[in-house]
């Protein structure tokens, strides 16, 4: 397979100010940035990664949470086969409008597997308003993944990045049409969804 073989689109959303465009300059540039201005429509950015072996390029579309920009929403969500739905752990109202962004997102995708994953974003900050039992019970509830982050100190940036894209390569129906020339192989992790348990829920 070459190594720009299989391309995913993954799309960030949730409120303003809850930090996706954080989370997505650590994931692609492996930095952090305390005053980032609010996203304007959208950003983009391309990031390449080996998950297991496989090499995989990332289009990431970081979308804006403020209410005036939501019109533009459909287009973006369109042939989205990966959804990170972020929330601020230090702000309930972030969490609280979780359900109308996922609203939204079942409104306008239209892959009915999408893989959504549920990111509760700045632990780092000592002003938690949302346990993680609650985030985690939420993405029970509406069977996501799930795993909290912080932009600023990296942990767990990465791994969810890497955890999304492996549940998106254990559902052909979402890549096989880009890869079935290239004989692309699901990789078999039962045994990797184990032993993360710790840091991030496969809801299986």
């Amino acid at each position: 397979m070459e190594a720009s073989g299989l391309t995913l689109k993954l799309l960030l959303i949730g409120d303003s100010a809850v930090g996706k465009s954080s989370l997505l300059l650590r994931f692609t540039d492996g930095s952090f940035e305390p005053c980032l201005k609010p996203t304007i429509g959208v950003d983009f950015k391309v990031k390449k990664m080996v998950v297991d072996g496989h090499a995989v390029q990332l289009a990431i579309w970081d979308t804006a949470g403020q209410e005036r920009f939501r019109t533009l929403a459909p287009s973006y969500y369109r042939g989205a086969q990966g959804v990170v739905l972020v929330y601020d752990v230090t702000r309930k109202d972030t969490f609280t409008g979780l359900e109308s962004w996922l609203n939204e997102l079942e409104t306008y995708t239209n892959k009915s597997n999408t893989v959504k994953m549920l990111v509760g974003n700045k632990t780092d900050k000592p002003d938690r308003e949302v346990e993680r039992r609650e985030g985690l019970q939420f993405a029970r509830k509406r069977s996501l993944l799930f795993i909290e982050t912080s932009a600023k100190t990296e942990d767990g940036v990465q791994h969810a990045f890497e955890e999304l894209v492996i549940k998106i390569m254990q559902t052909p129906g979402l890549w096989d049409k880009n890869t079935k020339k290239q004989g692309f192989q699901l990789m078999e992790s039962s045994q990797k969804e184990k032993s993360l348990c710790n840091a991030y829920c496969p809801l299986s």
